[in-house]
């Protein structure tokens, strides 16, 4: 790769522009306007009111419940909709499941998909609340990723707000892929 004097990449050494390619891709199936991505001026934040070590923490994720009869669904899988979920769905937070992201538009051919504490880090999560750096919620929830703003504004997140509520918790880690 040449660089020049200052040590700069070269002027066509960029990042892959996923935004525009995924405006492009929309106009490309066929949708009438390009996708527009989630931007608030606002973003609303609350400061904890408790130290971490004394959080009830939640895990969202939006990886998707391994379902064999779907076809390739493992690491490095080509784009698989038949693995995608349309409702909110939790899970034992004690347990370990079988969660994939073949449903999921990534780059494929520089990412592996190999570790799954990318898109599902509870494993990861329960040994940090057995090391005593926050209580682990009793349940994981699943975020469906279903390409409309309104169903995610209307009917998953007040869903997923529920069951967190009920769940008692301080805190969520999203873990979108």
């Amino acid at each position: 790769m040449q660089q020049d004097e200052f040590g700069f990449a070269a002027p066509h050494d960029v990042p892959i522009q996923y935004m525009q390619r995924t405006r492009d891709y929309y106009l490309a199936l066929g949708y009438d306007n390009p996708y527009r991505w989630a931007q608030y001026v606002d973003v609303p934040f609350t400061p904890l009111k408790k130290p971490l070590a004394q959080s009830r923490l939640g895990l969202i994720t939006t990886a998707a419940p391994y379902q064999p009869e779907k076809g390739d669904q493992g690491p490095g899988a080509p784009y698989n909709s038949a693995a995608k979920f349309f409702k909110v769905y939790s899970g034992d937070s004690a347990v370990d499941h079988d969660l994939r992201i073949s449903h999921i538009g990534y780059d494929r051919k520089h990412t592996s998909a190999e570790d799954s504490n990318t898109w599902f880090p509870l494993p990861l999560m329960r040994q940090l609340a057995q090391e005593g750096r926050f209580e682990l919620s009793p349940r994981f929830h699943g975020a469906p990723t279903n390409r409309s703003h309104r169903t995610t504004l209307d009917v998953d997140a007040p869903e997923i707000l529920g069951r967190c509520r009920q769940d008692a918790i301080d805190a969520a880690i999203l873990v979108p892929t």
